[in-house]
């Protein structure tokens, strides 16, 4: 009876620790969001791509993605706000910096994000 007692609480023990471990939606997207915008920002398009949603690399084949970003041209990135509805779909707020007639400019830029399967993923339009 202690015997499986003991190997009934080697199981759950694990999976109640993975239960809280587990991110937020808004720390994966944040994160997903960050590691998007640093690869475009080094000019790494087709890294970039591959956070693009299945749907949307499904209507946009790679070379069109690449061929249509400027690169250079996005200076620093940073995620200032995430807002989830629930763990399907999220808003993410951005700051972009970048070079215009030589001076530093920072925009806001909103992107959307949604969830297929288990991963995040940015919606491309």
């Amino acid at each position: 009876m202690v015997a499986a007692r003991l190997c009934l609480a080697a199981m759950i023990l694990p999976l109640a620790a993975c239960a809280v471990l587990q991110e937020k939606p808004e720390e994966v997207v944040a994160k997903r969001a960050q590691e998007r915008w640093d690869d475009l920002v080094r000019g790494d398009f087709k890294a970039a791509y591959q956070f693009l949603s299945p749907g949307s690399r499904s209507v946009e084949p790679e070379e069109d993605y690449v061929k249509g970003l400027r690169r250079d041209f996005w200076k620093s990135a940073q995620v200032k706000k995430v807002t989830c509805d629930g763990d399907v779909k999220c808003d993410v707020e951005m700051a972009i910096g970048y070079e215009f007639r030589g001076m530093h400019v920072t925009t806001p830029l909103h992107e959307k994000w949604i969830r297929e399967g288990s991963e995040w993923w940015y919606l491309f339009r």
